[in-house]
């Protein structure tokens, strides 16, 4: 598996980038089959130390977590015990399913657009309906079964993920709801 530690304006000493190495090793042996590589950045916010890991899985599914502590160890810690629990709950639905995916997980090319938000006062109107346009970017769609779809949202910590149906030929979306439910769209 590929590692790649890194920080956002801080040193990271020897000592860290291998007990990292250690640590994700365990868990990702216990939990993961085939683990292809795995991104973790410590940078500071505040008083605090930040640690975001993102481990990436043959399957096409990514696993992230985030965690913030007073020291850099800790902070790695409880975002290691957060990919850990999560690794756990994908490996457990991978059980319940009785299903295995062979073939890695299909994506497709798409535009992803940011509009920029419109701060008006109550009574002017606005010139134009066309938003505006601040960035144009490629994203990635996702070829997967409704089950998948909704691990990779909860995975990824997502409120709403697009995917293509592997069942259909259309785009369907999955959305976690205001009732802690998961909420299905499709068209």
């Amino acid at each position: 598996m590929r590692y790649q530690i890194s920080g956002k304006q801080i040193d990271i000493g020897e000592a860290l980038q291998t007990h990292v190495k250690t640590d994700l090793d365990a868990v990702v042996d216990k939990y993961a089959e085939r683990p292809t590589g795995a991104n973790v950045i410590f940078s500071r916010s505040a008083s605090e130390y930040v640690c975001e890991a993102t481990i990436h899985l043959s399957t096409g599914l990514n696993a992230t977590a985030k965690a913030h502590a007073h020291e850099i160890y800790a902070a790695f810690e409880a975002c290691s015990e957060k990919m850990e629990k999560q690794l756990r709950r994908y490996k457990r639905r991978l059980k319940d399913h009785h299903r295995d995916r062979s073939q890695p997980v299909e994506l497709f090319g798409a535009s992803s657009y940011i509009l920029a938000s419109e701060e008006q006062t109550e009574d002017a109107e606005p010139d134009t309906l066309q938003p505006i346009i601040v960035a144009e970017m490629e994203t990635q769609i996702p070829s997967l079964s409704v089950g998948e779809a909704v691990m990779q949202m909860e995975l990824a910590g997502a409120p709403v993920l697009i995917f293509r149906n592997e069942g259909k030929e259309g785009l369907n979306v999955v959305y976690r709801r205001e009732d802690g439910n998961i909420g299905w769209i499709d068209p």
